[in-house]
């Protein structure tokens, strides 16, 4: 009989993992993460725990080891197949093993194996990492500890094996998880830290110096599992360009990567002020918008909140009325099938407009599956159109489990288009997110918590109406005798004030004193233009091996991707060097796997050990009508295979989608007043205007100056009441109220400085001409 104290799944299985706590370092924009998992069996009989848990996508995994009362073992990286081979022996004979592995399929999955944990017995478990913190558009950096794994959509024919990735997964509402969290954070910088935000509860940020340039944070005790943990880090006089050089390991082979000096340089490009204030008027815009079960969710699980599907209509409302005349667009959707609005993209016009908008409205999370491949594989045969550089904006709760395969694909069509991505929800990919915008020449947004998706759009939006950089270079001055060797990729992308990483090893001696210098050159708007970094090559103090770990971690992503698209073909070894490279930094691959075996003398485990699967989060299953089914008629009715036996948005007895359409809140009086705003950048002078404004036609004609066109006075009230009463949320309205702008100077209309006094007097507001954009 099974002992069932302690705490226990929602099966009333027990469950051996009892809490896990993490210590986070942050070291400027460089992020160490210690994680402890504490076990304990209080069951009768031998187990093996499981546990499939999320990491940061880029995270460099590169600690592995685990103590058993006194005993520390301290685990290697070995090729996968021979690490599970050793894992499975070792239980076999009766001893304890740990085995940790990355998904073949997402690199942001793991799983955990804790083998052979005797009754009554003790374990915990430490795994690091160490990652890069994404610039914000705020200028934040963001950490992201994923809690919330949702179950991944595993398309038919994708190769993996159900679960996320492969693996199987268990997972349990956020309310049931059955273990505890603690959190803590030391932040140090150069500069001094402003202020450290976050979507969960925090203790208050704690400074350990005067100058503020270090300070710890705690998350607040009984952390909910209902939402990743996050921190938004802001440092005093935001980011400048740096490079570290991290001394080679004295036991490495001089020569090797870990061996040799690795320099990390952080660029922070800044483009001519002439140059940004410009905003392009042609381009292609491409909107590709998940409406799997799924994204019929609260955003920050709220019961309150609006969902995700119309978040992301409310976003495209604003991306639609900000867009230039003269572009081109269209809008994809998808689920387990995929729609488009025109059968290509169109020219941007109010016809075509309104035609958009209607079937946005029109649009709920009714489609099944996430399956993103068959729709980017139709927008990349579409014929690209002269003259019109193809943005791709994708907006997706990131919860698929054939990443890879869609990461490869955008990165080979990735000399076509810009692709934007935006995570949405608690528990989206980081990888898928960030891949997309890394192998697309773009730019990666995560709307979780209290976010609202609408502004984070519209930063990407201007960042697709920049002039695309081209023709990248990167050249190094380095002195006589000193060689290097990039580990990372070519740029293919620079925005004004994102930083961009480059990672290369340095070989050779270096004079004392002496220094290198980089230099990024590279064509903006038909102008030449360069950033240039000088450098120490003198090796940083305390950085251990971070920088070696992030660098090998770069080299080993690229070297994954080149393997994937080779395979099949000679590759010239691409993934034994992917495993030497991996055994040799201590860093994590798809190809290999940590191993630990405790070899101490002992008495063997007796008896057949049982399973337990350890459970993580997840925030959001869509209920649909199971009725009574087989798998066979479930594919008759159309409905595809799913990982998890989760069937998102489909009733499977009808083989059509359902929609459950809440109920709609009152519309927001910006978004009000955004939808009756025309393609051209107009507003015309109806009543819907005059009581999205709150006046009554009457006082509105009223205030008009006799000779001013209805159009233009119409124009001047939406522009004047944005500025008045909306000015904490300009980064939404900002382009489509320089679109109006525009408009209102192409027709030079008389009397606006009349106009603007008298709307200002109807309005109550003080708004001056120049202001306002005129």
């Amino acid at each position: 009989m099974v002992n069932c104290c302690g705490l226990i799944t929602a099966n009333k299985d027990p469950v051996p993992l009892k809490s896990i706590e993490v210590e986070l370092e942050v070291r400027d924009h460089v992020a160490t993460v210690v994680s402890t998992l504490n076990y304990e069996n209080k069951e009768d009989k031998p187990l093996e725990a499981v546990f499939v848990f999320p990491l940061p996508g880029d995270a460099a995994v590169c600690h592995f080891s685990a103590q058993i009362g006194q005993t520390q073992i301290v685990a290697e990286v070995k090729e996968k197949q021979k690490a599970r081979e050793e894992y499975d022996d070792a239980l076999s004979s009766g001893q304890q093993a740990f085995l940790l592995e990355e998904s073949e399929q997402s690199p942001d999955i793991f799983s955990l194996s804790v083998g052979s944990l005797p009754p009554g017995e003790s374990a915990s478990i430490r795994l690091d990492y160490v990652t890069e913190l994404a610039v914000q558009a705020d200028d934040g950096l963001r950490f992201c500890l994923p809690a919330v794994l949702n179950p991944r959509y595993q398309p038919l024919g994708s190769g993996g094996s159900g679960g996320s990735g492969g693996v199987q997964v268990t997972s349990v509402p956020a309310s049931l998880v059955p273990y505890s969290l603690s959190f803590s954070a030391r932040v140090s910088s150069p500069r001094p830290i402003s202020k450290v935000e976050s979507s969960c509860s925090l203790d208050s940020l704690q400074y350990l110096n005067s100058d503020q340039t270090q300070a710890t944070i705690k998350l607040a005790a009984g952390h909910k599992f209902d939402r990743d943990v996050e921190l938004l880090i802001y440092y005093k006089d935001a980011h400048q360009p740096t490079a570290v050089v991290e001394a080679g390991q004295a036991s490495a082979e001089p020569g090797s990567l870990m061996g040799d000096p690795v320099v990390m340089v952080s660029l922070y490009p800044e483009f001519p002020q002439s140059v940004m204030s410009s905003v392009a008027s042609c381009g292609e815009f491409v909107f590709l918008l998940d409406r799997s079960g799924s994204m019929g969710c609260s955003i920050n699980n709220s019961k309150q909140q609006e969902t995700r599907i119309s978040s992301a209509r409310d976003t495209l409302l604003l991306l639609l009325k900000s867009l230039p005349m003269g572009c081109y667009f269209n809008i994809y959707s998808f689920g387990s099938s995929y729609e488009h609005i025109f059968p290509k993209s169109v020219e941007y016009s109010q016809q075509t407009m309104e035609e958009a908008l209607k079937k946005v409205g029109e649009m709920g999370a009714n489609l099944g599956g996430t399956e993103i491949l068959s729709p980017l594989q139709h927008i990349y045969s579409q014929s690209c159109i002269p003259s019109q550089p193809r943005q791709l904006f994708v907006f997706t709760d990131g919860e698929v489990g054939n990443t890879k395969q869609v990461l490869d694909l955008v990165k080979k069509n990735s000399g076509s288009h810009r692709c934007f991505s935006f995570g949405i929800g608690e528990g989206s990919s980081s990888a898928l997110i960030n891949g997309l915008a890394k192998e697309g020449g773009g730019h990666a947004q995560f709307i979780t918590g209290t976010d609202r998706m609408q502004p984070k759009v519209m930063q990407s939006l201007r960042f697709a109406l920049q002039p695309a950089v081209v023709d990248i270079s990167v050249t190094w001055d380095l002195p006589k005798g000193v060689s290097v060797t990039v580990l990372s990729p070519p740029i293919t992308a620079l925005f004004q004030g994102q930083r961009s990483l480059i990672y290369a090893q340095l070989t050779g001696q270096s004079p004392k004193a002496a220094e290198g210098c980089v230099t990024v050159k590279y064509s903006l708007a038909g102008h030449p233009s360069q950033n240039q970094l000088r450098f120490s090559l003198k090796p940083a103090e305390d950085t251990g091996s971070t920088v070696h770990r992030l660098g090998a971690r770069t080299l080993i992503r690229s070297l994954e991707m080149e393997e994937r698209e080779r395979r099949g073909q000679p590759d010239g070894g691409l993934k034994e060097k992917v495993v030497q490279l991996s055994v040799q930094s201590g860093v994590s691959s798809s190809f290999t796997a940590f191993i630990a075996v405790n070899k101490a003398d002992g008495e063997a485990i007796q008896g057949p050990l049982v399973r337990r699967n350890i459970p993580i989060s997840r925030m959001c299953i869509v209920k649909v009508n199971l009725c009574s089914f087989s798998t066979q008629n479930a594919m008759a009715c159309g409905a595809p295979k799913m990982a998890f036996g989760v069937l998102r948005g489909l009733d499977l007895c009808g083989g059509a989608p359902t929609t459950v359409i809440p109920k709609q809140p009152p519309r927001d009086p910006l978004l009000q007043l955004v939808s009756l705003q025309q393609a051209s950048g107009c507003w015309l002078l109806d009543p819907a205007l005059s009581a999205a404004l709150g006046k009554t036609s009457e006082e509105v004609d009223k205030s008009k100056p006799a000779p001013v066109n209805s159009d233009v006075w119409a124009t001047v009230l939406a522009l004047i009441w944005l500025h008045g009463f909306k000015k904490d949320a300009k980064e939404e309205w900002e382009l489509l109220a320089m679109k109006a702008a525009s408009w209102l100077r192409s027709q030079n209309a008389p009397c606006l400085t009349e106009c603007v006094e008298a709307g200002n007097a109807l309005l109550g507001c003080s708004m001056q001409k120049d202001v306002l954009g005129l």
